[in-house]
């Protein structure tokens, strides 16, 4: 058993800092928390001193890309190293991810089973995954690869099918080819988007109304939550209108505030992602930056009225394509386009384990929760960028292992 003594506590469910408390783990389980002066130390435990340091729960990214490593074509298409090579790489994401912090992200396409497999069997350290294999879009939408002369890639993984799918009938099918190769969440687009080719922008359409609720539906049916790439216009209002389960992006939502009240009142999530757009703004292509730029009001303005409107607003950064294990740089922002630094925290533990549907298990400091825990030598509450400091993160343990000891290191 492990006692962890004298930290000050976030839970992760926006309630206030509780000062002096006192943790107790028991394999992968914490089965006690209370006041340090209350809590019975068990003969035997290991005890942590953690006075004047901040235990909270393990982050939650709910979107990022672990498997990529640029925007460029031939990362995009994998073409500039060996397979191999790539797939180390990734194994290196995986371990950085999680000794920032993040004991569990959802990655919203580019991940294939095996990784989610190897950190399960114990052959790698990384987060719990929540994986979407690849995003399921139209001829011409966000997942159909092909150069600007019109060479398409050729799909040949069998790990990593093709998400190209049009027509009802064979939307359906996709889904479940998706959830055969281990899909957990689904991941569709009905808009295009900052990073999508020119002339298919953030609020051209993608699939119709009778496609999306055909997808999820047939999603719902084989037990999995969806998640849809919609950044406004009629796309978004169709991902909405049909059930998604968490808008990722949902940049342009102000305009249409009575969609904002259909997710309030339904319970989907919004995953703003404000990391990536303020990557697109300044080093993209020019048509990248133009539309990054041209959405950075509205976007905050959207989120903001999200929250007024009691929308879960979460944390998820899409950086994979430019920076891995920074991902608390996605808090920063939410504090700076409007959120406080407790709901930041919220998104990113409570709201977030909701969000990819791992609440029973993860996202707060509980007792019968698994012991994800951060500990954090600082107040992030007072200083949100903290949690991007490497070296003020003191320990890291996920389902009671610790991965992270820097106090031990010292």
């Amino acid at each position: 058993m492990i006692a962890i003594t004298g930290g000050n506590l976030i839970i992760g469910n926006g309630d206030p800092m509780i000062l002096d408390t006192t943790v107790i783990i028991n394999g992968e389980k914490i089965v006690e928390i209370g006041p340090s002066n209350t809590v019975k130390i068990p003969e035997g435990a290991e005890i942590m001193d953690s006075s004047g340091l901040t235990i909270m729960p393990g982050l939650i990214d709910c979107h990022d890309h672990l498997a990529s490593k640029g925007y460029d074509l031939p990362n995009r298409w994998g073409l500039n190293e060996p397979i191999s090579l790539q797939h180390i790489r990734t194994a290196h994401v995986l371990s950085d991810t999680l000794a920032a912090g993040y004991t569990c992200v959802r990655d919203a396409g580019g991940l294939d089973a095996g990784f989610k497999l190897a950190v399960e069997q114990g052959l790698h350290p990384g987060p719990r995954l929540v994986i979407s294999v690849n995003i399921i879009s139209p001829t011409g939408g966000i997942c159909d690869r092909v150069s600007g002369s019109g060479h398409g890639h050729p799909y040949d993984d069998p790990r990593l099918p093709s998400g190209v799918a049009d027509g009802i009938d064979n939307i359906r099918t996709k889904v479940r080819e998706m959830v055969r190769v281990g899909a957990d969440v689904i991941k569709f687009a009905t808009t295009g988007g900052a990073s999508s080719r020119p002339g298919h922008g953030p609020k051209d359409i993608e699939y119709s109304y009778e496609e999306v609720v055909a997808l999820v539906q047939e999603a719902n049916a084989l037990g999995r939550k969806t998640m849809c790439h919609a950044l406004g216009g009629q796309g978004l209002r169709n991902a909405i209108h049909a059930g998604a389960n968490s808008i990722e992006h949902g940049c342009y939502l102000a305009e249409e505030p009575d969609l904002i009240k259909i997710m309030s009142e339904q319970g989907i999530f919004l995953v703003p992602t404000f990391e990536v757009y303020e990557y697109h703004s300044t080093v993209s292509a020019p048509h990248m930056i133009a539309r990054a730029k041209d959405l950075e009001l509205i976007h905050e303005e959207s989120v903001q009225k999200a929250l007024e409107a009691g929308v879960k607003v979460v944390a998820g950064t899409d950086a994979g394509g430019f920076v891995h294990g920074n991902n608390a740089h996605e808090l920063e922002l939410l504090v700076k386009h409007g959120m406080s630094p407790m709901q930041a925290i919220q998104a990113a533990t409570g709201w977030a384990a909701e969000c990819v549907g791992m609440e029973k298990d993860i996202g707060t400091v509980e007792t019968g929760k698994l012991a994800d825990l951060v500990i954090i030598d600082g107040n992030p509450i007072s200083d949100i960028r903290i949690l991007q400091d490497k070296d003020k993160i003191m320990r890291v343990f996920k389902g009671g292992s610790l991965f992270v000891d820097h106090i031990a290191l010292q």
